[in-house]
């Protein structure tokens, strides 16, 4: 039955529509072997999500990118890259300074941006979506949410870009985006400390700031966990934001009444966003590492195991799902993995949230139609993101 079934995170023609090899995974080999690059696939709703939930079982200690796990669990800053109970001490400890509050003001900021990067697009005949719009908002919405300086912003951007940069002949590690990284982490570490000299009413004060009582005594974080966890959420909530946008942008124009709908009625979208997340997920895959033999539908998975969980897999698994492969706006989801479970659920959730709530309605306000020139958009191809990075369009 699973004759000629073959599923490749770094295979680039599977990246345009992995969705028919995914439901094959569903039904035909759960727990999917992938021999030649050694790991286990989990692609149903009820066994990516118990995996996120399992932290005891399912490690991320050893990493969550297929070619950059580790045999030994990974000495890091990071942590998405922990498990409990060092996770959870740092992610209280950074909980206290990324709070709903802090978020939540951020609503009028976020719309005056996509004001100013929409309203230049207006008459000009169409324009790429992602380079001209969507890449450029949630840079430049965490740069306000963490404290960059006003001068520096532009080339932090730029940073933060080149952070992201691609060479599809090295892969996704490539020099230009390994030194980048290295220049954005000094530059947080300088800031850090100069919050420790001179606070202010920004996300890196609190961070640097933040308390927890452990054993009877104070720990704060250092300014390497501190960079370490702003870097992080840079460059998760940049990528997720730019290709959430991007995908909604494609689906909508597919669905014209359904986009309709939002136009007249904003109320919608909030939901809409949740039903592009389950649809097509920006973060398709996590990497985990079992941590003893796991027995799951007929197979033995063996320590020491990599595990994929495939979430953009789950979120149209039938068994979850009605009709799982059709768009709905007014579909009732109320839940999915496109942002994690459990321990290692998405900080920068609910940021991610209002900014694909806010773009949408600031985009369809100006551009209530469109069309997308298929022709010249370009995807990204990365073994952990999957989306566009050219998205022409015109309206």
């Amino acid at each position: 039955m699973t004759e000629n079934l073959y599923w490749d995170p770094f295979d680039r023609d599977f990246h345009v529509d992995p969705h028919p090899v995914w439901r094959r995974l569903r039904d035909e080999a759960p727990v999917y072997r992938n021999e030649k690059l050694d790991f286990y696939a989990l692609s149903r709703f009820a066994d990516v999500d118990a995996a996120h939930l399992d932290t005891t079982t399912y490690s991320s200690a050893y990493g969550t990118v297929l070619e950059l796990m580790s045999p030994e669990p990974m000495k890091t800053g990071q942590i998405i890259f922990m498990d409990p109970p060092t996770h959870t001490m740092l992610r209280v400890l950074v909980s206290r300074a990324f709070t709903p509050r802090r978020v939540g003001g951020l609503e009028g900021h976020i719309r005056q941006i996509c004001a100013e990067l929409l309203d230049r697009q207006v008459g000009g005949g169409g324009f790429d979506y992602i380079q001209d719009f969507a890449a450029l908002l949630p840079s430049m919405v965490i740069s306000e949410l963490i404290g960059v300086d006003p001068a520096d912003r532009e080339e932090i951007r730029h940073t933060i870009d080149e952070t992201f940069h691609h060479d599809p002949e090295k892969g996704m590690v490539n020099d230009i985006a390994m030194a980048a990284s290295a220049r954005f982490h000094a530059y947080l570490s300088d800031q850090l400390e100069a919050r420790r000299a001179a606070p202010r009413d920004d996300m890196m004060t609190a961070l640097v700031q933040a308390e927890i009582d452990t054993d009877g005594s104070t720990r704060r974080l250092t300014t390497s966990e501190a960079a370490d966890f702003t870097a992080l959420l840079v460059a998760a909530g940049t990528e997720t934001v730019a290709r959430l946008l991007g995908w909604a942008c494609d689906v909508l124009e597919t669905h014209p009444d359904q986009r309709a709908e939002l136009a007249a009625d904003p109320s919608l979208l909030g939901n809409a966003v949740e039903e592009t997340l389950r649809y097509e997920s920006p973060s398709p895959v996590q990497g985990r590492v079992t941590t003893r033999d796991v027995e799951l539908h007929g197979t033995t998975i063996p320590a020491r195991s990599k595990i994929i969980l495939l979430t953009a897999s789950a979120g149209r698994d039938g068994r979850r799902y009605d009709d799982p492969d059709r768009f709905d706006i007014r579909r009732r989801v109320d839940s999915h993995v496109a942002f994690g479970r459990g321990a290692h659920f998405c900080l920068g959730a609910a940021l991610a949230r209002m900014e694909g709530r806010i773009a949408l309605e600031e985009t369809l306000r100006r551009f209530p139609t469109w069309e997308v020139d298929r022709d010249n958009a370009v995807r990204l191809h990365t073994s952990t993101v999957r989306g566009y990075q050219r998205l022409p369009i015109s309206g």
